[in-house]
């Protein structure tokens, strides 16, 4: 196994991804801000990543270690409490019942060489070709695996690296298609149906594609779901829930859950007519000071996001 030793990281990066090859702790250090101390006790304490091993045992991490390493620094960055990362990167693994079937490492693959065509048309800029191979992933994949496991990741990847000259262009590309797609499935998916759920994220707390997603998670044939705009007030939801008069509002938001978060969402609650619940990261974080609320905690996982909607609204799944 070849290990790159050149000096500009970006480069390393991009080449690693296409040879598949693999990183002393050093590099991994050097590019991720992380020093081999806290990598060997997030290995050992934690579990949270797993280098391969020469024979004279040394540590060697692939690109997709690296980029948990790296989403590992975000969510502490976040002020999640290391011990608890590991639940919260256990979404972005493939689904455990496909694994039973097919073994992960093919599962992977074969995840990667779709990210690779998107990323081709990503690159040129060729809007023709990224819807094609955008089609050509739902067609093979569920709703969930489609943006779990291969779009999102990927844009997330190309939203951390815009250092080199063009990414930043290539990401604003992606993003924009990514987001007049969801959309479209969504205004597809409610047709003329009520709009009995309003979607919306908590001011500066995510991006607009990622409240598209978990918009579209929610959306089926029997509940119209209506998004809000990214940075729609807090104090002004009461007064769009009135006139609306939805069924639920559904609240987003990847951050940490600030301390007053659960009364303020309580106190929502209270001048609303209808069922309050979070989704996103913050939901699975907040979970515990919302024991015994009227809140509703959705999570942030695509598949059980709308079941547990539904369920609450049912008065089937305890708060």
């Amino acid at each position: 196994m070849a290990v790159i030793t050149d000096a500009n990281p970006a480069s390393q990066a991009s080449v690693a991804l296409e040879r598949e090859e693999l990183f002393p702790i050093r590099e991994v250090s050097r590019l991720t801000g992380v020093n081999p101390v806290t990598l060997r006790a997030w290995e050992r304490r934690y579990g949270l990543i797993q280098p391969t091993r020469t024979e004279s045992g040394h540590r060697l991490y692939s690109m997709t270690e690296i980029e948990r390493v790296r989403s590992i620094v975000d969510w502490i960055d976040r002020g999640v409490a290391v011990s608890k990362v590991g639940k919260i990167l256990a979404r972005t693994e493939p689904l455990k019942a496909l694994a039973h079937i097919i073994p992960d490492d093919l599962v992977q693959a074969d995840y990667a060489q779709w990210q690779q065509q998107v990323q081709l048309a990503v690159s040129s800029f060729d809007d023709r070709a990224l819807d094609q191979v955008y089609n050509q992933i739902f067609s093979s994949y569920s709703l969930p695996v489609v943006f779990q496991n291969i779009l999102m990741p990927l844009w997330l990847q190309m939203l951390q690296r815009q250092d080199a000259f063009g990414q930043t262009s290539e990401w604003l590309f992606f993003d924009g298609f990514l987001r007049a797609r969801v959309l479209q499935r969504i205004v597809a998916l409610r047709g003329t149906q009520p709009r009995k759920v309003i979607v919306s994220a908590l001011a500066g707390q995510c991006r607009e594609l990622e409240l598209l997603v978990a918009a579209l998670f929610l959306s089926g044939n029997d509940a119209g779901v209506r998004v809000l705009t990214t940075g729609q007030p807090f104090d002004e939801l009461a007064l769009v829930c009135e006139r609306i008069k939805p069924q639920a509002l559904v609240l987003f938001s990847n951050h940490v859950p600030t301390a007053d978060l659960p009364r303020r969402l309580n106190r929502l609650a209270l001048s609303l007519d209808c069922q309050v619940m979070l989704a996103g990261d913050a939901a699975d974080l907040a979970q515990d000071s919302l024991a015994g609320s009227s809140i509703g905690c959705l999570g942030n996982e695509g598949a059980t996001m709308r079941q547990r909607m539904t369920q609450f609204l049912a008065g089937t799944l305890d708060t």
